[in-house]
């Protein structure tokens, strides 16, 4: 029968790489749900108490997210795919946005590489009316979701936990990935070895300032093994529709595996040719910036649940 897990953040569970390496914190079997709390991506053990502040944090110095595991899935291998289904998640009560004052190519951009220019925000977040509200009085509407879940890329070494990867996934940051979602994600070692976290109560497509209201998570997530998948490399089955991924240093090589990808699904899922599902994923799919903050660009293709119309819903629809 699937058993129930739970995990916290501590000293013995923090991790701020992605390792095959290190010994497992829990081990599962497929089918098994597990219940984790993860601190923000700095690992702040308590609320900043200032804009602009930092506090204590778990994991010091920091050379990533600070993230919990690994999870060890009995059974998972190299060529099978691990579902990640995202059953429940409850943002803590505080989080924090920073912007600016980093040398990047989009602060270069808009000039705001002084550190004098950052503009941090603190929030309060209210997980039962799904509300952020920031210290200048705006709020925004929460939807909350990890932005790293991922695996080691190779067995051997420490991998920063900074960029997406089409091997192993790890800090995609898409905001589709709501509770209600599957993440599928390729085995790339034994035992899967899956770390989570960097909680988002809320991001827009592309995290353009580089973080989203970064907070703590409460994640219920249920883990399975697939011995195939509808297509290749990493994707998502969300209440948004099925989303496919491309992460590159080049946006259009990024776009274009997303994009491929899609294709492949709208194929399989419909028969047609690629040339033909190429014409109706640009009639019905929608490619977004997933995000622009992780020296690698990650680009999502969309394709919702009800944008093709086949037999009753065709039906339905001309009436």
């Amino acid at each position: 029968m699937p058993t129930t897990h739970r995990l916290e953040s501590t000293a013995d569970s923090a991790v701020d790489v992605l390792t095959a390496e290190r010994r497992p914190v829990l081990t599962v079997a497929p089918g098994d749900t597990v219940t984790v709390h993860t601190l923000s991506a700095a690992g702040y053990t308590e609320r900043q108490p200032a804009p602009g502040v930092d506090a204590p944090t778990l994991i010091d110095p920091r050379r990533g997210h600070c993230l919990v595991g690994p999870i060890a899935v009995t059974g998972a291998r190299p060529g099978a795919v691990l579902a990640v289904r995202f059953d429940d998640l409850v943002p803590d009560d505080w989080g924090y946005t920073g912007s600016g004052g980093v040398d990047t190519p989009v602060n270069r951009a808009l000039g705001l590489t002084d550190p004098a220019s950052r503009g941090p925000l603190l929030w309060d977040i209210d997980p039962e009316r799904g509300v952020a509200v920031n210290q200048l009085g705006l709020g925004v509407r929460t939807a909350p979701f990890l932005g790293v879940v991922g695996l080691p890329p190779e067995p051997a070494g420490e991998h920063s936990t900074i960029p997406p990867r089409p091997l192993g996934g790890g800090n995609i940051d898409c905001r589709e990935l709501v509770a209600g979602s599957t993440l599928y994600l390729p085995v790339t070692v034994p035992d899967a070895l899956l770390s989570v976290g960097d909680g988002h109560a809320a991001q827009g497509d592309g995290e353009v300032s580089g973080t989203a209201v970064e907070c703590g998570m409460t994640t219920t997530m249920t883990l399975t093994l697939l011995d195939t998948a509808p297509v290749e490399g990493v994707h998502a089955d969300t209440p948004a529709g099925r989303i496919t991924f491309g992460f590159d240093a080049d946006l259009n090589a990024a776009t274009a595996t997303a994009l491929d990808r899609m294709v492949d699904w709208i194929v399989a899922l419909h028969g047609t040719s690629r040339a033909e599902a190429l014409a109706m994923a640009s009639v019905a799919v929608s490619m977004r910036v997933t995000q622009v903050a992780n020296r690698t660009w990650g680009v999502h293709a969309l394709l919702p649940h009800d944008a093709i119309l086949t037999g009753a819903s065709l039906t339905d629809a001309r009436h």
